[in-house]
C-alpha cells in the first residue's frame, strides 16, 4: 500500500448512502488522509444528480482533495487505493420484486434474507467480479472494501472465482446492534468488545465486553423489556430508526424469550418467526417502498434545492454505515490490528462449520487482510441452523455459475424462511421473469415436466 495520502473511489458512486460515508471520512482526515475522492457508477444520471452535494461536503472541509464524478472505469480505477464497492444491482425497482414477490405466495420478502436476498444475489455476484477485474486491470494491489449485499452470498461467488483478489467484506448490522447495545449501556460503540459467530444476517453475540465486563446479563433484562432498543428508542441510530426497523429491533425480545443464551442478529426474525413477520407486513406496500419514499426522495430533494440555491439541507445521516468502513479501511491501510467484525473464509475459526465457508466473526484487520478470532465449536442448534443457511447460500452460488435451474430450486427449497417445495418453485419461476437481463440463465432442460 502506498503512503497516504490516499486515493479513494466510490464504486456506486450514485448510492444514497455516499453522501454520508464522504462525510465520514471527513471527519477521519487525520485518521484516514485522501488526496482525491473518485465518484463511479453506470448510472450517469443518478451519480451526477447526487455528486453536487458530495462536493459540497468535501469542500465544507478540505480545499485540497481533488474530486473526480466518472463513469469509465479506467479513470475511476487508474492508480487508486482504496475501492469502497456499494454496487446495488437493478437499483430499488428490482429490490421492490424481491420483497413483493415471496409476499404473493405467503412467504418472507425481504432485501437480503430468504428468497429476496437470494434472487438479490444472483443479480449481484458476476458484475461483483466484473468490478473486482476492472480494479485488478487499472489498479497496483488496491483494496476493495465490499458494502455489496447479499454479503455472504457475494463473499461466496468472490471466494469461488477470485480468490486471490484484495477484497474484504463488510456489513454494518452488527455494528449497527453494537450501537444499540452501547446507549443501553451508555457508553460509546468503540468501548464495547464482542464476541460473536455465524454468517453474514445470521448470527449471534454471545459476549458483549466492556472495561473486561461481560454485560450480557445486562442486556438480557433490558432486552426482556424494551428489546435492542433504549428505552427511548428516539436515541437509536437514525439510519435504523424507521418504523420498519423499529419493529425489527423489538422482536429481539421474542427470539430471546425463546433462546436466552445469546443476542441474534436482528435479522434472525426472518428465519426464526417467519410467519409472525408476513402477516405483519403490507404485500402492497414493503421496505423498499419505504426507502425510495423516506431517504431517496429526501436527498434527491435536498440535491434539487442545493442545485437551486446552494444550501444544502440537512438531508443524510452520518452513522454507522459510513463510521464502520472507515475504521475497517483505517486498519488496512497502517496496519492497526483494530478488532472487527467482518465476513472471512472460516479456515478453523469456528470448528464445527466447513474450512471454506464464509462465516461473519471478529478478526483483526492488518495491512494483509482479516486475522480470524477463533471461536472453537459452536452449540448444535446454532452449528445446525447455520449449516442449512450455509448450504441454500452456497447451492446459489453454484447454481449461478452452472446456470443451474435446479440448484437455484434447491437453494431456495432449502432455505428455512419457505414452507414448502410448491413455494419455492413458483416464487422462482415468477422472479425468473422479473429478473430478465439480470439472472443468469437457467437450464430448465430437464424441469418441465407435470406440475405440482
Amino acid at each position: 500500500m502506498a503512503n497516504a495520502p490516499f486515493v479513494l473511489t466510490i464504486a456506486g458512486g450514485g448510492s444514497t448512502y455516499t453522501p454520508g460515508i464522504v462525510k465520514s471520512l471527513m471527519v477521519r482526515l487525520n485518521d484516514f488522509p485522501l488526496a482525491e475522492i473518485r465518484l463511479y457508477d453506470i448510472d450517469t444520471h443518478r451519480q451526477n444528480t447526487i455528486a453536487p452535494v458530495v462536493e459540497k461536503v468535501i469542500c465544507e472541509h478540505s480545499q485540497t482533495i481533488r474530486f473526480v464524478v466518472t463513469n469509465e472505469a479506467k479513470t475511476a480505477f487508474s492508480g487508486t487505493h482504496f475501492v469502497f464497492a456499494q454496487i446495488r444491482v437493478g437499483q430499488y425497482k428490482m429490490r421492490e420484486q424481491d420483497e413483493k414477490i415471496p409476499l404473493r405466495h405467503g412467504v418472507i420478502g425481504q432485501e437480503t434474507c430468504g428468497l429476496g436476498g437470494l434472487a438479490y444475489g444472483l443479480r449481484t455476484i458476476m458484475p461483483m467480479v466484473e468490478l473486482i477485474d476492472l480494479v485488478e486491470r487499472y489498479a497496483d494491489n488496491a483494496w476493495i472494501v465490499n458494502y455489496s449485499n447479499p454479503a455472504s452470498i457475494v463473499a461466496e461467488g468472490i471466494r469461488r472465482l477470485r480468490p486471490q483478489a484484495r477484497v474484504l467484506n463488510i456489513c454494518d448490522m452488527p455494528v449497527a446492534a453494537m450501537r444499540n447495545m452501547a446507549a443501553i449501556l451508555g457508553v460509546d460503540r468503540h468501548d464495547i468488545t464482542v464476541d460473536y459467530f455465524g454468517l453474514n444476517h445470521f448470527g449471534w453475540f454471545t459476549k458483549i465486553w466492556v472495561n473486561g465486563k461481560d454485560h450480557l446479563p445486562e442486556l438480557r433484562r433490558h432486552i426482556a423489556q424494551h428489546g435492542l432498543l433504549t428505552a427511548d428508542a428516539a436515541q437509536t441510530d437514525p439510519q435504523h430508526a424507521d418504523p420498519s426497523w423499529v419493529k425489527t429491533w423489538r422482536n429481539i425480545k421474542p427470539i430471546m424469550d425463546h433462546f436466552p443464551d445469546y443476542v441474534p442478529n436482528p435479522y434472525l426474525q426472518y428465519y426464526l418467526m417467519p410467519n409472525h413477520i408476513v402477516e405483519r407486513q403490507n404485500p402492497d406496500y414493503t421496505r423498499a417502498n419505504e426507502v425510495m419514499d423516506g431517504r431517496e426522495k429526501k436527498l434527491f430533494k435536498a440535491a434539487a434545492e442545493f442545485k437551486r440555491t446552494g444550501i444544502l439541507p440537512d438531508a443524510f445521516h452520518v452513522g454507522v454505515h459510513g463510521a464502520f468502513i472507515v475504521d475497517v479501511a483505517c486498519s488496512l491501510a497502517f496496519d492497526l490490528r483494530q478488532r472487527h467484525l467482518v465476513i472471512t473464509e472460516n479456515r478453523g475459526a469456528i470448528a464445527n462449520l466447513p474450512y471454506d465457508a464464509m462465516v461473519e466473526i471478529p478478526a483483526y484487520i492488518t495491512a494483509q487482510g482479516p486475522e480470524p478470532v477463533r471461536i472453537g465449536n459452536v452449540p448444535l442448534f446454532h452449528q445446525a441452523l447455520l449449516a442449512q443457511q450455509l448450504a441454500s447460500e452456497q447451492l446459489l452460488v453454484e447454481a449461478a455459475l452452472e446456470g443451474s435451474y435446479e440448484k437455484v430450486l434447491q437453494a431456495f427449497t432449502l432455505n428455512r424462511t419457505v414452507p414448502t417445495m410448491q413455494q419455492a418453485k413458483a416464487i422462482l419461476d415468477e422472479m425468473i421473469e422479473a429478473n430478465q437481463g439480470y439472472w443468469p440463465t437457467l437450464n430448465q432442460a430437464c424441469h418441465q415436466g407435470e406440475a405440482i
